[in-house]
């Protein structure tokens, strides 16, 4: 009776904020109406960040995960904008008071749930089909018996549908939008059986090919490709074999009726499939709305055509997204471009550029203008940390300054001689390191012990306005007794906890065999100074795609660690940052001596970017703050620090782990510029802490 009592204030809770996201929705009606009969702006970044902070403020002092309430908030801001969106876009699909949409594959395809998604926002009826492939889809739409299909163009991790982009080319249709689908992978089956019992698994070959490293753990399993993902969850179904399952989505699994045995099981964890909205004819995007442009054109058969078409776009300030060619049909060794780029052709400045643009090829056809969700002015916002990372003053960038050349008469590629301009280097949408960027922070425990451990260190960066989670997951110990780290478990564990908070992750390779597993989770890979003239694993990472963090040797020269990232850029990876973190000497108060003079030296010779490790440096947590704030006001790009829940339990480097609450006035203290009281009070809690 307790329970049910319990049970029904629940509902209660639950139907009042029902009616609170409703009466919300009609203050947002309200707000779109008002948009639309003026010029104002269709989305305020800097009032979304207003919300978000001040709900995970009022969920933080009320006992709620700020990360749950911002996740929730940021859903409502996104539909609220898409809902914007859709009435200051009257024209489109007038006059239809059913919108019948297809889509490949049956009810819990990735289509499907994109459908859902987009379509949502929609005051009118929405009435989906599938259809067995995508050409009868188009087909169904240009007879006019449905008004919208669903066509993916790109996946992140298996790249372009090549066959829809051909459709696209040939067919009377145009996009009029996009959508953005997470793909989240898991295995289903009758009922929840072992793993070990199952003998054949069913899905579409693109599915397979994205889970091959979990499907292969299956002993005696037989993979088979089948039309689409859902409809192999319903074939399932309809054998009723148990020792059969399907790699398909969570609301497959809901209509169907099936069991989830293991979620997650895609190879790579950030797998989204960008779909594209088709019409029968082009829609007009407001202006106001952040739009791209998708064409396709051939180019004269002449030296130099390519480049003079591209140069239309750089001329034009439009930043081009995709570029791919394929075989033109009919005319052997000739191809046809596919681009996109930012901008709407109501502008006319982009209506030019496509005019100067279709004199300079052979042909030129736009597939359309429509709403981007992928372009920075579409990203979802984030609340405002609680501290962010400003310098004392802003570093500026040294003047070019002649080193002398490497070999012969070429200078080295990391030197200024061969670029004078700072390198900045993308670590994921919204972090970038180097030139005139903001200083970023990477925190996390020295070694990643527990998921519990690194979720909580996860959490905190984020909260705190840290750019990066950190952590060990194979440790170099120069005693063989000492804790060697958790290795893969781990690296499974900083991804996990990484990705829950929104973060990208960096950790240490030590062996080129752990490059590629490393690689394909880790969004930055570090060399540490014991490694730092390991030429051998120096010339494996220059080949991996991935920003390299290359830690300073621990007695090695300025020019000594330049040539070391030399060995990295010379093959081919040219995304290098420098970190120092400190050098021996014969001082012994400290774990190594920091040596912050080499950042303006190393500013000065290298256009790479450099970073600085007081942790390592010092080895006692209450004289890293002081040397953080040090590293920041010398010019450094950006910090990284030990943080742990609880560093008397460390397992590897305690003394010079900052508890939570030190972190914590650490980044007030370089949000602030380094305000004296706040000075004194973190040397007060370093004190006490230590």
């Amino acid at each position: 009776m307790e329970l049910d009592s319990i049970r029904e204030r629940l509902s209660a809770a639950d139907a009042a904020l029902v009616d609170a996201l409703a009466a919300r929705q009609r203050l947002v009606l309200e707000v779109a109406q008002v948009k639309a009969s003026g010029t104002a702006a269709l989305r305020d970044v800097s009032r979304e960040e207003d919300v978000l902070t001040r709900v995970t403020e009022l969920g933080r002092e009320n006992g709620l995960d700020p990360f749950h309430v911002t996740r929730l908030f940021r859903e409502i801001l996104g539909h609220s904008l898409r809902t914007q969106e859709t009435l200051l876009s009257p024209g489109r699909a007038a006059g239809i008071s059913v919108l019948r949409v297809g889509y490949q594959g049956s009810e819990g395809a990735y289509s499907y749930l994109a459908g859902l998604r987009h379509f949502g926002t929609h005051s009118r009826e929405i009435s989906y089909r599938g259809y067995d492939g995508f050409e009868m889809m188009l087909e169904a739409l240009e007879a006019e018996e449905i008004d919208r299909a669903i066509l993916p163009l790109e996946n992140s991790t298996s790249g372009s549908v090549t066959p829809n982009y051909d459709l696209l080319a040939r067919m009377s249709v145009a996009i009029v939008g996009e959508e953005i689908q997470e793909v989240d992978h898991c295995l289903l089956a009758l009922e929840d059986v072992p793993l070990a019992r199952i003998r054949r698994v069913f899905s579409h070959p693109v599915a397979l090919a994205q889970c091959g490293r979990f499907l292969s753990t299956l002993p005696g399993c037989e993979v088979e490709a089948f039309t689409d993902t859902a409809m192999s969850a319903r074939r399932i179904r309809e054998d009723g074999d148990k020792t059969q399952a399907a790699v398909a989505s969570e609301e497959a699994a809901r209509i169907h009726g099936l069991v989830i045995l293991k979620r997650g099981i895609a190879d790579n964890r950030e797998n989204f499939t960008r779909m594209a909205i088709v019409a029968r004819r082009p829609e007009p995007c407001d202006l106001r709305v952040p739009a791209k442009t998708s064409l396709v054109f051939a180019t004269r058969h002449e030296e130099g055509a390519l480049l003079r078409c591209l140069t239309v776009l750089a001329e034009h300030h439009l930043s081009l997204t995709k570029l791919e060619s394929r075989p033109r049909p009919g005319m052997p060794w000739e191809y046809l471009f596919y681009a996109d780029f930012e901008g709407n052709i109501a502008n006319p400045e982009v209506a030019a550029a496509v005019r100067e643009l279709q004199s300079r090829s052979s042909f030129l056809k736009v597939l359309g203008s429509y709403p981007s969700r992928t372009s920075a002015e579409a990203r979802p916002a984030e609340p405002r940390p609680r501290a962010r990372v400003t310098s004392v003053e802003e570093p500026q960038a040294p003047p070019p300054a002649p080193r002398p050349k490497s070999t012969g008469d070429s200078p080295a590629l990391a030197s200024r001689e061969h670029r004078a301009e700072d390198t900045v280097i993308p670590i994921s949408p919204g972090v970038t390191l180097g030139g005139s960027a903001r200083p970023i922070v990477i925190a996390g425990p020295c070694a990643v012990e527990s998921l519990a451990q690194v979720r909580a260190c996860a959490r905190m960066v984020k909260e705190l306005g840290g750019s990066m989670l950190r952590g060990g997951c194979f440790k170099p110990r120069t005693s063989p007794y000492s804790f060697q780290g958790h290795g893969y478990d781990a690296l499974d564990w900083l991804a996990e906890a990484g990705a829950e908070a929104g973060l990208p992750i960096v950790t240490e390779v030590m062996h080129p065999r752990d490059i590629g597993p490393v690689a394909e989770k880790a969004h930055m890979i570090q060399i540490g100074a014991r490694n730092m003239q390991n030429f051998s694993l120096l010339r494996e990472v220059g080949q991996v795609h991935r920003p390299v963090m290359l830690k300073r040797g621990m007695m090695s020269s300025i020019d000594e660690w330049l040539n070391a990232a030399e060995y990295i850029l010379a093959h081919g990876n040219q995304m290098v940052l420098l970190c120092e973190r400190g050098i021996r000497t014969f001082e012994t108060a400290t774990r190594n001596t920091l040596d912050l003079s080499a950042v303006p030296v190393v500013r000065e010779r290298s256009h790479l970017p450099v970073i600085v490790d007081p942790s390592h440096a010092v080895g006692v947590r209450r004289f890293i703050p002081p040397m953080a704030r040090a590293a920041i006001a010398s010019g450094a790009h950006g910090l990284m620090v030990e943080i742990h829940p609880d560093p008397k339990a460390a397992l590897s480097d305690g003394p010079q782990a900052l508890t939570f609450g030190m972190f914590e006035s650490l980044m007030h203290s370089l949000d602030t510029g380094l305000k004296p009281q706040v000075e004194k009070g973190l040397d007060c809690e370093a004190k006490r802490m230590s």
